[in-house]
């Protein structure tokens, strides 16, 4: 029990450090990405309005079956980048 709140306090506190220097806005969104054991999801959100602007996800219906490998990842890149430009998004 102890193991996994020091892990989930760990990943707290990085993220808690990496946000202070980031910020997005509408004309350049901020990137997450967050990998779990089986599935890898990405975001583009604007901090100033406080939502998502695109996201996209390995367990998506029509997704990459193998969702932890890096083939599945550039797909995901490649299905963001076309919901980011379609919500009119041209940088990141």
């Amino acid at each position: 029990m102890g193991r996994l709140k020091s892990r989930t306090e760990r990943r707290a506190r990085r993220k808690r450090g990496i946000r202070k220097g980031i910020m997005g806005v509408p004309a350049r969104p901020r990137l997450t990405v967050y990998r779990s054991a089986k599935h890898i999801y990405a975001q583009l959100i604007d901090d100033l309005g406080g939502r998502t602007l695109a996201s996209a996800s390995s367990n998506e219906k029509g997704g990459d079956k193998n969702g932890g490998n890096a083939a599945a990842a550039g797909e995901i890149g490649k299905r963001l980048a076309e919901r980011a430009s379609a919500a009119g998004v041209q940088q990141v």
